[in-house]
Order: C-alpha cells, then structure tokens, then sequence
C-alpha cells in the first residue's frame, strides 16, 4: 500500500499549523511551527489570495494528512460516505475517527497516527480473540481492543502510554492504561469530533 515517505513536517508548514504528525516533536521547541519556519518552496513561497476551489482543496488536503491517508484511500472513505444515510462531512469523520489506527492513537497507546498505525500493521493490537493487522478496520460499538500479551509489544504501548497520558480521552472511548486495553463504548457523534478542517468545503470540492 502506497504511503508518504518524505519529511512530515514539510506538511504542517504547508498547512500553516501543527498537525502532530511526529508525536513527542510536535511538542518540543525544535517543531518548524514553533521555530516559524516559512511554508515550503523557493525562498518561503508566498501566501496569496485563493479561489473557492482552493479553500477547498487546502481543506482536504489537510483533513487526510491529519488522518495519514493517501489521496485514493481518501477518494474511497468518501464514497462510503456518500452512501450512508445522513449527513456526508458528518459521515465522512465519522469512518475516518472510527478507523483501528486512529481509535489506537485515541486510546493513547501510540503518540501519532502513523505509530498506531505501524502497531496495528504488526501486529500489536487484538480485538476481541483475533489479532486485526488492517489499519483501516473500521471499530464498532463494544468491541475491545487490548494489547497483544507479547513482551515486546506491552512495553512499547506502555513507554507510549508514559507521553500521552495527560491526553484526553474522547468520550466515545474507555481505556484501561493499567491492562492495556480500551473498549469503544459507542460510535462518535460530530461533537466529539475536534479537528481543525470544515469538512463542508471538502464534500463541495467532491461535489463538482
């Protein structure tokens, strides 16, 4: 599966603001938002006034890279999204907060996305009985996601668990930071969803 390999920060300074793409760094001085580097291109490119369809695009181009996706993984969960009842933006950040990595990194068992995601592509994670390795599974009500009991794995979580334990757990969700699982206690509302993205302007960008 394709994935983004080049320098992350690059992003949060396309952006103009953090993403915490990198965990722990994100928190540090050394962070290029916090050192005001200039977004990327020759010489600091330039802001400049931009159309509807860039204030559109910029809004999902940032909503998949806070969530780690690729632009054709993207282009799928919308259309899932288009197809549910309701409405689509609310839909759309509902399968993307429900996503295995995601619900991972909300537990607090890694410190980014692309962590939990890692984790869960080896291996880390069980749900239920079954050990789950698809980053993309989409979680449902009840079910429990623990740590494998191998070694190697529990003390990874559990150095994770050292960083983010002052992170707030949304609502939706319980953890057990003692035995190192977590139980999905119900499927998020938009309330419960805080992301800095207008989800409206990225259904009208697909909607053309």
């Amino acid at each position: 599966m394709a994935r983004y390999t080049s320098p992350v920060c690059r992003l949060c300074r396309q952006e103009g603001m953090k993403l915490f793409l990198k965990g722990a760094r994100c928190e540090m001085a050394k962070c290029a938002i916090e050192r005001g580097r200039p977004i990327p291109g020759m010489h600091g490119a330039r802001r400049r006034k931009i159309s509807t369809y860039g204030e559109q695009l910029r809004e999902k181009q940032r909503l998949r890279r806070l969530y780690g996706l690729m632009d054709s993984q993207f282009r799928i969960l919308f259309k899932r999204a288009l197809k549910k009842r309701g409405v689509t933006g609310d839909n759309l950040l509902k399968l993307l907060e429900t996503r295995l990595d995601n619900v991972v990194f909300r537990f607090g068992f890694a410190t980014s996305r692309a962590q939990a995601r890692q984790m869960v592509n080896h291996g880390y994670f069980r749900i239920g009985e079954r050990i789950v390795t698809i980053s993309s599974f989409q979680v449902k009500t009840g079910q429990v996601i623990a740590v494998k009991s191998r070694e190697g794995c529990q003390k990874a979580v559990a150095k994770c668990l050292e960083y983010t334990e002052k992170r707030e757990v949304p609502s939706w969700l319980s953890v057990n930071r003692q035995e190192l699982k977590g139980e999905v206690l119900r499927l998020p509302e938009r309330a419960d969803i805080t992301v800095p993205v207008n989800e409206q302007l990225v259904v009208e960008l697909f909607s053309k």
